[in-house]
């Protein structure tokens, strides 16, 4: 017996695609605390007057990295929300899959 998957629930999938965002947004958190960092120390070894200072650059990556499982999280519960009602409309025309 074939099961046709006719109609999902949006707010089913934002959940767990926000879930899911803001556990990826984790794993990439210690490479933009990395990079931050990393501009910070370069700003010791390199100075250009032409040039922003590199170390507030850093701080300003290094502090939007801690936001990043936040911002992933929201934009995928959103991002989830508007597929699973695009594929319900869509599953009317095709009969779902």
């Amino acid at each position: 017996m074939k099961r046709r998957i006719k109609r999902i629930a949006p707010l089913s999938v934002g959940k767990i695609l926000g879930l899911l965002y803001a556990c990826m947004g984790l794993l990439i958190l210690p490479f933009f605390a990395l990079g931050g960092m990393a501009s910070i120390f370069a700003q010791q070894n390199h100075s250009t007057q032409n040039s922003p200072p590199t170390a507030v650059i850093g701080a300003i990556m290094a502090g939007v990295g801690f936001f990043l499982p936040v911002i992933y999280g929201a934009l995928g519960f959103v991002g989830g929300i508007i597929m699973a009602a695009l594929y319900n409309f869509f599953a009317r025309w095709t009969g779902g899959i």
